[in-house]
């Protein structure tokens, strides 16, 4: 008897991540109850919550809707997205799901590592890499700072003749 128990239970888990609603573009004074004043015309609210700052606890301009079941949270997000609240226009999604901004990467520097400045080597090390003119550790000169010479780059010797 507890088997046929676990899937219905998880079921219910599935159905409110379904039922979840993402909200951006709020008004940063649109509070909790606004949200809910304005989605709970599309069916019953089980959790609405506006993101707000850690340090300062001014809204962070977007939140989420969670609906008692999936086919009044469609209903809304056809309903709201795009209208305005607060005299803001909002945009409404599923929560969790990628809309069509581009969520990948993230952070500053675009996540992909790297970068230019000192690589996690910190200066010359292995030889640059970095298209700069090989860095201090660089192999195909005779003085170690021979890459420098003449301007950075390693075609830029050929320009001077030398």
């Amino acid at each position: 008897m507890v088997a046929l128990l676990l899937p219905e239970a998880s079921e219910l888990i599935m159905s409110s991540d379904d039922a979840k609603l993402f909200v951006g573009g709020l008004n940063f004074d649109t509070n909790e109850s606004t949200l809910k004043q304005t989605f709970s015309k599309y069916g019953q609210i089980v959790d609405v919550v506006v993101v707000k700052d850690r340090e300062t606890q001014r809204s962070r301009g977007f939140g989420f809707v969670t609906f008692d079941n999936q086919d009044d949270a469609k209903d809304a997000l056809q309903a709201l997205n795009g209208k305005t609240v607060d005299g803001r226009q909002i945009r409404v999604d599923q929560a969790g799901k990628a809309s069509d901004r581009n969520r990948g990467g993230g952070g500053y520097r675009g996540g992909s590592g790297g970068g230019r400045g000192f690589p996690r080597g910190g200066r010359g090390g292995r030889g640059g890499g970095d298209g700069y003119g090989g860095g201090y550790g660089s192999s195909y000169g005779g003085s170690r700072f021979d890459s420098r010479i003449g301007g950075y780059g390693r075609g830029s010797r050929d320009y001077y003749g030398g």
